[in-house]
């Protein structure tokens, strides 16, 4: 049985490691999650006096640090005063030092969101007219590299250690609790709490260079660690590690004392560890729902417990399912599963997909907001593999039951083999005894009746100490074929050899769904993606556009493939003075369309006044923005906007508006 399996899992694990790998170098570095709505001076602007500070608005609260926001002059040098403030609500600000000279400065910016993502980017503006800069606009990418990478790993070998952790426990307490003194589950779950507990030591080493510099040699900067610390996820692994130290505690009891305990004090032990093993877990799960996600956006308050649920649901159906799996391959052949335990895990796994679906159904209505977001963002793309991947494991759990029921009706009408070795092995030690007694009656009758008995003596003193040696070796070696042929028996019963494959199937999918799940994690929820407003009602289709006083619809045409759309142009508040613009351009069937280049032009042909360029800001999928858009009177102004959907396909679309 050995050697059929050993060549499926010599293929089976190099494909899991390609598909874990793939999925982590895809995640990272991690979507933005926090967006640049607005700013002060805008992207480009060219103002006549210098401006005592710069503000940037962002579409959730962020958290930032001395190097969170930094105004650059042409030559590279620091212009800024190094202390971020927020001015009230999303809007953060960085004082300027006077006597600002003229030329172009950049705005550089990196800072962490609330659902812990690092995000950064940069622009610039003018004072007095433009000039030669030497600073470059093209920032990394935020939380990329090789620090990135490492934090993605990181994360995915935390979630997979506390599936086992958690889901092994569980699969002991309630499947089967003779399982406890089996070593191969001792060392999984242990196994499970030490790749969880230095998993998180990793993780607050590099989260300092992860959400800054990305360097690799930040990661042992106490100052960055100390302070990450101050920091909502800092807070949230240093909990995590205090709850593993209550874990281990567990840990050893169950696989301590709990094996050697009968009747009533194991069901009062039992309830003990559930309840205790079950608040520790939950405070665990806690520490990634108050976090990450869940944790910010619309109903925070019902999302993070939802969270939690869900995440513990993971763990005892995944987890479970590869104690299952260690326990059918690697369990001694005196303590092999009884099919009551595979039977109560199934019950066990019913339930968690049940819960994973209901808390799943929750999170990805929240986190979507729309059905044109679960194809159209990079997160309902991989929602739906997930989706794909759960129905696969299902799928493979019925066949899982299938071959338990088979296999529970075997064992209720064939006996067990260590039976039938008892009966055989009584046979074989009756003989021997027979033989003996025939040789000392033989042995009785001799003429030289006193030399017989003499030599029987001196042979029961001589050889006494070597007949028992003999003896507990053949004991030995009688109980060594004995195992092995159980363990043969066992492994050539079709019905248990079927229900290992499945299982196994079911495991190696299983591996996959994690990584899936971890790349979900870091990846950018679709409702913020396609800019739809937290507080919105979930079934709106399109997105959430400012109360401007004007609204242009202008379908487009550019002529090549996959080149028709229609831009809508919001103007707010469409008076004279400074104005706000928002773009948003949407594909025919109403998913948002992410074009290479937007450009606005501005003109009043009365009084012979523009063309105004306006070159907007990027925000989301199909979604610019322009703020300070200065109209110097009122009139009949023409919108023109270029859309640019390929290298060569272009097109310029307008509209005349009445504005002031």
């Amino acid at each position: 049985m050995t050697q059929t399996i050993a060549p499926r899992l010599r293929t089976l694990v190099p494909l899991l490691l390609a598909a874990l790998f793939a999925l982590l170098a895809g995640a990272a570095p991690a979507s933005a999650h926090a967006a640049l709505t607005g700013s002060d001076p805008q992207q480009g602007a060219v103002v006549d006096e210098a401006p005592a500070q710069v503000s940037l608005t962002f579409s959730e609260t962020v958290s930032t640090d001395a190097d969170s926001l930094r105004v650059l002059d042409p030559q590279g040098a620091r212009v800024d005063d190094g202390k971020p403030f927020g001015t009230g609500g999303t809007t953060y600000a960085v004082k300027l030092k006077p006597d600002l000279a003229d030329g172009t400065y950049t705005v550089a910016y990196q800072i962490v969101s609330a659902d812990s993502h690092p995000v950064a980017g940069a622009y610039t503006f003018s004072i007095g007219a433009p000039s030669e800069t030497t600073v470059s606009t093209s920032v990394p990418a935020a939380g990329g590299g090789f620090v990135g990478t490492l934090y993605g790993i990181g994360r995915y070998v935390s979630y997979a250690g506390f599936t086992v952790l958690v889901g092994g426990a569980a699969f002991v307490l309630a499947c089967w609790p003779r399982g406890a003194g089996v070593r191969v589950l001792q060392r999984l779950v242990v196994s499970g709490w030490l790749a969880l507990t230095g998993s998180t030591l990793v993780l607050l080493l590099l989260r300092g260079a992860y959400t800054t510099s990305g360097k690799a040699g930040d990661i042992v900067d106490l100052a960055l660690l100390g302070q990450v610390l101050q920091t909502k996820t800092g807070a949230a692994l240093v909990s995590r590690l205090l709850l593993l130290a209550a874990g281990a505690l567990f840990v050893a009891v169950l696989f301590g004392a709990y094996d050697k305990r009968e009747g009533t004090e194991k069901r009062d032990l039992t309830f003990g560890l559930a309840a205790g093993g079950t608040v520790v877990a939950a405070g665990i799960a806690a520490s990634w729902a108050m976090s990450e996600h869940a944790s910010v956006g619309l109903q925070a308050g019902i999302a993070m417990p939802v969270d939690i649920v869900h995440l513990l649901a993971v763990a005892a159906w995944l987890g479970g399912l590869v104690a299952l799996l260690a326990a059918l391959y690697r369990a001694p052949a005196d303590t092999p599963v009884p099919t009551s335990a595979v039977r109560r895990f199934s019950h066990v796994a019913f339930g968690s997909v049940v819960a994973l679906v209901a808390t799943g159904v929750y999170q990805s209505w929240r986190q979507l907001g729309s059905w044109s977001a679960l194809t159209g963002t990079a997160y309902g793309q991989l929602l739906l593999a997930k989706v794909l991947l759960v129905a696969v494991v299902v799928g493979i759990a019925f066949f899982s039951r299938r071959w338990t029921a088979r296999l529970a009706e075997t064992a209720a009408v064939v006996p067990r083999p260590r039976e039938k070795e008892k009966g055989k092995g009584k046979k074989r030690t009756g003989a021997p005894a027979a033989q003996g007694s025939g040789a000392q009656a033989q042995g009785t009758g001799t003429k030289k009746g006193s030399g017989g008995a003499a030599g029987a003596g001196g042979g029961k003193g001589k050889g006494g100490t070597g007949g028992s040696q003999r003896a507990a070796q053949l004991a030995r070696q009688r109980a060594a074929m004995d195992t092995a042929r159980q363990k043969r028996l066992r492994d050539a019963d079709p019905h248990r050899l079927g229900l290992r494959r499945s299982v196994l199937a079911e495991a190696g999918v299983a591996v996959v769904l994690l990584a899936v799940t971890t790349a979900l994690t870091q990846t950018e929820p679709g409702r913020t993606a396609q800019g739809e407003n937290p507080g919105a009602s979930s079934s709106a289709s399109s997105p959430v556009v400012p109360s401007g006083a004007l609204t242009l619809d202008m379908s487009f045409d550019t002529g090549g493939a996959d080149g028709k759309g229609v831009m809508r142009v919001d103007v707010d508040p469409a008076r004279v003075g400074g104005n706000t613009l928002h773009l948003f351009a949407e594909r025919p069937d109403g998913k948002p369309f992410d074009l290479p280049e937007v450009k606005v032009a501005l003109t009043l042909k009365s009084q012979d006044i523009g063309p105004l360029p306006v070159a907007p800001d990027r925000i989301t999928t199909g979604h610019w923005s322009a703020g300070g858009v200065q109209i110097p009177m009122a009139g009949d102004w023409e919108v023109a906007v270029t859309i640019r959907t390929s290298d060569v396909d272009q097109v310029t679309v307008s509209k005349n508006a009445q504005i002031g």
